[in-house]
């Protein structure tokens, strides 16, 4: 079997129990699953891991994530992320 890059999905949700769910899920599914709880650490591993897909919460304590979303898709190199709100 060839060496495939699995897919990778950032998970930005407050809460934990949440982010474990949606994680299990998509890793069941294929995906390879990296997760924050706010908006500070979600920009981060945007930069580091340039995730294919985002599943982000609307809800943040620290910033909406509909902010999260105008920054990414403000920037040239994440406006063609996918983002599911």
């Amino acid at each position: 079997m060839g060496s495939q890059e699995l897919p990778t999905v950032l998970i930005v949700v407050e809460e934990p129990v949440q982010r474990s769910v949606l994680g299990y899920n998509l890793e069941a599914e294929g995906f390879l699953v990296t997760t924050a709880s706010n908006s500070e650490e979600a920009m981060m591993l945007v930069d580091k891991i340039r995730p294919d897909i985002i599943v982000l919460a609307w809800k943040l304590a620290n910033v909406l994530g509909i902010e999260v979303c105008r920054r990414l898709k403000s920037r040239a190199d994440t406006r063609l992320i996918p983002i599911i709100m």
